[in-house]
């Protein structure tokens, strides 16, 4: 008996021994800038003017020669959520493809994409339909009518009972092949591809194939109501797990020396296949943008900051993470700190410089002080049912306290009930309430089970004697919505708008009458 509970011990004390040095293996080694090539107080500036722009950044990781040399978070975000890459997750998901057709699942890119689904019925059958290949759709050249502004095909695919079945039955609107036309759910129809050939969905295959081999455990990947992960975006990473997937394309797909992605997709897929518009601007690859010069040889992006380059020449990978900025600037002054091949001389002034930077940044910014209107006892408590609007808020409250504000907030279908996966059946009969706290005096209140159950942060101030400004922030997505609401003499006027450009509309609202 004590012979078996000592075995069982000494084994369980060798996997948890295993499982550390696994992780450590596959954790990043760091390093000082100067140790690198790199100017530690250059960083440390491009950081400190992010802040002092007010840009809505996330993160900042640098990693050069496999040291992680800057790692800076801003806050509200720490770095310890997985954060939503958006459209990041389409390089993820056409390198899936790649290893589906490693492991002979697929024969080529070349294949037909309606040769997957013969058991389906499809609208709208030509032969340009019936000409489109994996290829096309890897290179946003398919010819479904899915472009447009603000992508309206996507929200409509969304809205339907079968995600895939709504992408198959759309029209063609020119030759596969012959442009380049930005279509996600496109990208939707390749995690789909996924799921048939491979008996699980992009989520579950990425864990085993691609994932685990990296150490990356901590991921979010939400699904359609017929469990086909989003191959368009909406994966959430930690920053650390998004430099490891630049890495392990800078390095032709290997990690740790071990080939995790075939060498030949990696150079496929990073390389130009078709023209995205005139003279400046990007190629596209296989879900990965391929810039015309400059020491960013790939990239992969997505709406409101989130962005993997990765830059052979200079041996590194640059990751940023956002709520809606463009890291043009700040990109310029990172680059600008890559001073030579070699280590520079320590620099410990420049080296405490960037830590105190980083330490700043993290923090809250310098509150202000809060004034409120003789309105708020007018006002408080009572709720307000809302016209209509995209956001899918059919009605607010505002309970003011004298140190926070209590919004309770009520949801139909809209863009968060996509998001969270609501099934369709359910799509416009289930509502969402949210009672959270607000901050005053400039400082958020935060408050759990947000998306995915990552934590939300709302902030809310008086813009003047008629105008509360909330804003409510995903802190770990790409989404912050701010609602400007002002109050009249027979309801309330709202302007919202998300950061990132997502929305940006005005709807009205009137008080519920009390009994």
């Amino acid at each position: 008996m004590m012979n078996t509970f000592l075995r069982a011990l000494v084994v369980g004390l060798l996997l948890v021994v295993s499982n550390f040095a696994q992780s450590k293996q596959a954790d990043w080694r760091t390093a000082t800038p100067e140790s690198q090539g790199v100017d530690s107080a250059a960083l440390a500036e491009a950081i400190t003017q992010a802040r002092a722009k007010g840009l809505a950044i996330h993160s900042l990781l640098v990693v050069r020669n496999g040291y992680l040399i800057a790692e800076a978070y801003f806050f509200p975000y720490n770095g310890k959520t997985p954060h939503d890459i958006a459209s990041v997750t389409k390089p993820i998901t056409t390198t899936l493809i790649g290893l589906a057709i490693a492991q002979g699942k697929i024969k080529s890119v070349q294949e037909p994409l309606l040769s997957f689904f013969s058991e389906r019925r499809f609208k709208n059958v030509d032969e340009r339909k019936r000409r489109i290949t994996l290829e096309h759709l890897l290179t946003m050249s398919s010819g479904l009518d899915c472009a447009g502004r603000g992508e309206p095909a996507l929200w409509n695919m969304f809205l339907a009972a079968d995600n895939t079945q709504f992408m198959l039955d759309l029209p063609t609107v020119s030759e596969p092949g012959a442009q380049y036309a930005y279509c996600s759910g496109g990208m939707h129809l390749l995690s789909s591809v996924i799921s048939k050939t491979t008996g699980m969905n992009a989520e579950a295959f990425a864990r085993q194939h691609l994932f685990a081999p990296l150490g990356i455990r901590n991921f979010i990947w939400p699904h359609d109501p017929q469990g086909v992960s989003h191959g368009f975006g909406n994966l959430h990473l930690l920053p650390r797990d998004m430099a490891k997937l630049g890495w392990l394309f800078l390095n032709q797909g290997k990690w740790e020396g071990k080939q995790i992605v075939p060498a030949d997709w990696v150079a496929k897929a990073t390389s130009s296949h078709i023209k995205t518009g005139g003279a400046g601007t990007s190629d596209y690859g296989y879900g990965w943008r391929v810039p015309p010069n400059g020491p960013i040889a790939f990239e992969a992006g997505g709406r409101g900051g989130q962005q993997i380059s990765v830059l052979p020449s200079k041996n590194a990978v640059i990751v940023f993470n956002g709520g809606g900025f463009a890291n043009g600037e700040v990109m310029k002054q990172v680059l600008a700190a890559f001073k030579s091949d070699t280590a520079l001389p320590a620099n410990p002034a420049g080296t405490a410089r960037l830590q105190a930077a980083i330490k700043t940044v993290s923090q809250q910014l310098a509150i202000g002080k809060h004034v409120e209107p003789e309105l708020v006892k007018k006002i408080s408590g009572k709720t307000f049912v809302l016209e209509q609007n995209w956001l899918g808020l059919q009605s607010l409250s505002l309970q003011f306290g004298a140190e926070t504000v209590t919004a309770r907030l009520q949801f139909g279908f809209a863009f968060k009930q996509a998001q969270w996966g609501t099934s369709a059946k359910a799509r416009g009969k289930v509502t969402i309430i949210e009672t959270r706290p607000v901050g005053l005096h400039g400082a958020p209140r935060f408050s759990p089970n947000g998306i995915h159950g990552a934590p939300v942060a709302l902030t809310g101030y008086w813009e003047d004697e008629q105008t509360f400004v909330l804003e409510y922030d995903e802190v770990s997505s790409t989404n912050c919505s701010s609602l400007r609401i002002t109050f009249t003499d027979d309801g309330v006027s709202i302007r919202a708008k998300e950061r990132t450009g997502l929305f940006e509309e005005t709807f009205a609202g009137k008080p519920v009458r009390q009994p």
